[in-house]
């Protein structure tokens, strides 16, 4: 596998994945808008063959860092590939003291499992977040605090029930 900057020319293989993995898509509008984001980062993972395996979309907004989207294609998924693209976003971003935040579906307890391995700890929640089933969204952030197991420097940090 290689991980390399996504490209335009690769969005149809990213809409692709994208529709096999959620039940949400983005559109192709939002894709070429976050591409279009001179300060973001977004990467492609490929297979041996060149084709497109997976993909991170990264805004920064400021100071901190949003990870808009991540997402592997459902038949490689388990296989380290998201853990490698979050990797690499930490290496291209390159200050230990960067913050980082995303939003994550509640019942996606893989994708929230990968993220505390990265030191990312849930901070919040969006209600009825997913307009495709109202489910809400954790949100999560990986800030120097959170790598020492605090919140306390992360803005309305507040208690996040878990769903069963």
């Amino acid at each position: 596998m290689t991980i390399r900057r996504l490209t335009y020319a690769d969005l149809p293989q990213v809409i692709a994945i994208e529709r096999r993995a959620f039940p949400a898509p983005w559109s192709l509008a939002m894709f070429v808008l976050e591409l279009s984001k001179p300060a973001g980062i977004c990467l492609a993972a490929t297979g041996d063959d060149g084709r497109i395996v997976g993909y991170l979309i990264c805004s920064r907004y400021d100071t901190v860092w949003h990870i808009m989207n991540i997402a592997v294609d459902p038949e490689l998924q388990g296989r380290g590939l998201g853990a490698a693209l979050l990797t690499r976003l930490l290496e291209e971003v390159g200050d230990e003291s960067a913050r980082y935040t995303l939003e994550v579906r509640q019942s996606n307890t893989a994708a929230i499992r990968l993220y505390e391995r990265f030191g990312f700890r849930a901070a919040g929640m969006r209600r009825r977040y997913y307009q495709d089933n109202g489910e809400d969204a954790v949100i999560m952030w990986r800030t120097p605090a959170t790598l020492q197991g605090r919140l306390d420097d992360i803005p309305a940090a507040g208690p996040v029930p878990m769903s069963p």
